[in-house]
């Protein structure tokens, strides 16, 4: 292990933007990386939007001893950046200036100089990639304390199609959590403290349920695993699911024989109908796929 710079003092590197800084702190963790064990502080300064923020913060990084780095894409605030850098003999590394300077070039359309538009122009996918994080960390009862931020939650009983049905919806950009039903153990209580119209049931036939779970048990080889794949236990937990769904007062989408597309679909017609969405969540999350 290397121990070279441990309790060394190491001056901060500022990561200056016009919008929230993801860019430049994304370029200079991705470097830092490279050096294990460095202990150099990096400091998000977002939202710079006049010059006098500018020099207060380049006042104090030349007390320090930083660095600025920056991503400013206002061509006014950017100039007046570097000069002020030079001027008080502040290091700065521009990461847009070089190329904005050679596109405004040669480029015969103006720029618009606006902090954030990659990131709002793209906010769908931002908002998905989101959603699947979401999902997937609050997959199979995951983080149940958390219930009430999810958008949509589904609860059923093993293999019903839950973590499927989820990954589907988060791909809408919706923030998905699900719930395993276990026949003598009781569901945790978060799953009735919320919203019981953003809960939904998997309800599924025993013959399809028996099928889902022999597949899965000749997948793991674990064929010993009898009781898993038992019709009269089967039939118990599903009769206990119900009872969970009835109980919740939660909507039972019959999931039988459907493919995930038409679960998905039901669960979101019925989401626009009860609630007031952004209208882009009831996209395909595939335009170019569609008829």
């Amino acid at each position: 292990m290397d121990t070279r710079n441990e309790g060394k003092k190491t001056e901060p590197i500022y990561v200056v933007s016009g919008g929230k800084g993801l860019a430049g702190n994304n370029m200079v963790h991705s470097l830092l990386i490279q050096y294990p064990n460095n202990n150099i502080p990096v400091i998000i300064v977002p939202q710079i939007l006049e010059e006098k923020q500018l020099i207060d913060l380049v006042t104090k990084v030349k007390q320090e001893g930083g660095l600025i780095t920056h991503t400013m894409v206002n061509r006014h605030l950017r100039f007046f950046l570097r000069k002020l850098c030079e001027e008080n003999n502040v290091k700065h590394i521009d990461f847009m200036g070089e190329l904005a300077d050679y596109l405004d070039e040669h480029l015969d359309i103006p720029s618009l100089q606006v902090p954030g538009l990659y990131r709002e122009i793209n906010q769908r996918y931002f908002d998905r990639i989101d959603a699947i994080e979401f999902t997937l960390n609050h997959d199979d009862g995951l983080s149940p304390e958390k219930l009430q931020k999810a958008e949509i939650i589904l609860t059923g009983v093993s293999r019903s199609g839950k973590t499927p049905l989820s990954v589907y919806l988060a791909m809408y950009g919706w923030k998905v959590a699900n719930i395993p039903l276990v026949y003598g153990i009781d569901p945790p209580k978060e799953l009735f403290e919320v919203d019981p119209m953003r809960v939904f049931g998997l309800n599924i036939n025993s013959g399809q349920l028996i099928s889902h779970r022999m597949k899965r048990l000749r997948n793991i080889d674990n064929m010993e695993n009898v009781d898993y794949v038992d019709e009269r236990l089967i039939i118990r937990e599903l009769r206990n699911a119900n009872m969970v769904f009835e109980k919740g007062k939660f909507t039972v989408i019959n999931v039988s024989n459907k493919p995930v597309e038409t679960s998905a679909n039901e669960i979101l017609n019925m989401m626009a109908n009860r609630f007031e969405y952004r209208g882009h969540r009831l996209e395909s999350p595939y335009p170019e796929m569609e008829d």
